[in-house]
């Protein structure tokens, strides 16, 4: 890891010292330096180093508010003070502003590099931290993903076998399907109405859909139970997914005994769907 420097100090004779020190020593590269002022605050913002080495006093405006104004835009860049000043009010005030280290003057070697790899360690691990963390959120992502993408499939499938996989309502119930799923609801409570205004800008259309293929859903389900009223698709769903009163008056309507066919209930069917791709 090659650490980007920066340099804030208005004596450009420290500055030079610190770049040979930190050149000489392996410890980065110095991408830029400032005899201080505004102007130093929006270059160390464009140049994102990994550290910036700052003096304490400067004539325009001290470190501790320069190191304050960058940290409200830039918390991951890392400071170390350094100064003449032994005040344990100033110092202690720098360290509440957000440095790393404080360097007395005059400039030490072995307490440049000791200090500097200190922070670089300190880096390492914050990125360590930060890489361990994405790759967690990644696993969990991805199995929430299959998870999901999974119970959608199993829908899918449920759809399919009552014949409406083609219906444009079937996308519908597979929205409504994963939005509980995704707020872990296993019972439609609320109105279709409310999460097809959730779901679509067409509210209406969107609910239409899904009563037409749910609808249909009825109907061939009870045209299965007409061939084949031992059917195991036809036990299981007939009475999970609808009222079997419904089904029933439907195979009786379908028969040519009845006036009028059944009747659909969409939380009913919602839910049916749920239980069964949990079973």
């Amino acid at each position: 890891m090659i650490l980007k420097f920066y340099v804030v100090d208005d004596d450009i004779s420290i500055i030079r010292i610190l770049e040979n020190i930190i050149e000489d020593k392996n410890l980065g590269e110095v991408i830029g330096y400032s005899l201080g002022g505004e102007k130093c605050v929006q270059d160390i913002i464009l140049k994102k180093p990994d550290i910036v080495i700052i003096d304490l006093l400067m004539p325009e405006k001290d470190g501790i508010d320069i190191v304050k104004e960058i940290k409200e835009i830039r918390e991951d860049i890392k400071f170390i003070m350094i100064s003449q000043v032994s005040s344990k009010d100033m110092i202690a005030k720098a360290y509440m502003q957000g440095i790393e280290f404080f360097i007395n003057k005059p400039i030490n070697i072995i307490e440049v590099v000791g200090v500097i790899n200190n922070v670089k360690e300190k880096i390492e691990m914050g990125k360590t931290l930060i890489s361990i963390k994405n790759m967690f959120s990644e696993l969990n992502l991805s199995k929430y993903n299959a998870r999901n993408d999974s119970n959608i499939s199993n829908i899918r499938f449920i759809l399919s076998k009552l014949g409406i996989a083609g219906e444009m309502g079937s996308k519908d119930i597979m929205m409504v399907c994963e939005y509980l799923i995704s707020k872990g609801e296993k019972n439609l409570n609320y109105k279709i109405s409310e999460i097809c205004k959730i779901l679509s800008d067409n509210p209406k259309a969107m609910e239409q859909r899904i009563r037409r293929a749910i609808n249909k859903a009825l109907s061939n389900i009870s045209s299965l139970g007409i061939e084949d009223y031992m059917n195991d698709d036809f036990l299981t769903y007939s009475n999970s997914l609808f009222n079997f009163e419904d089904v029933k008056a439907e195979m009786d309507y379908m028969r040519g005994k009845n006036a009028a066919g059944g009747k659909i209930s969409v939380k009913k069917f919602i839910e049916g769907l749920l239980i069964q791709n949990e079973i």
